[in-house]
């Protein structure tokens, strides 16, 4: 990431900064720490990157992984390249999955 990173998520919430970025996915990898995404397409113009598929993981409270808490939706990401840094990282996903997870877990 460059040292002035911006993350976008799929809300339009954004996150400034290489910093806070890693702090913001130490916090997301500490509630979906098998979070991945598959990448199905590609494309490319210039320094503007897309890609299509999906995103998926098991939401986590307390540390152990249960099956039913996983989730999987469609999503794409859009990237920023600035020579081998990532300037600008923006997701689109439907968040409801991990949300309906989440608030029957309360």
């Amino acid at each position: 990431m460059t040292e002035h990173h911006v993350f976008i998520d799929s809300l339009g919430n954004r996150v400034t900064g290489r910093e806070q970025m890693k702090k913001g996915w130490e916090g997301y990898f500490g509630m979906v720490p098998d979070y991945h995404i598959t990448v199905d397409e590609t494309f490319a113009d210039g320094s503007v990157v897309v890609m299509v598929g999906a995103a998926q993981g098991t939401w986590s409270s307390d540390g152990p992984l249960k099956a039913e808490n996983g989730w999987r939706t469609p999503a794409a990401w859009r990237a920023v390249v600035h020579g081998a840094w990532i300037a600008e990282w923006r997701v689109y996903a439907d968040n409801e999955p991990i949300r309906r997870i989440m608030a029957l877990n309360r």
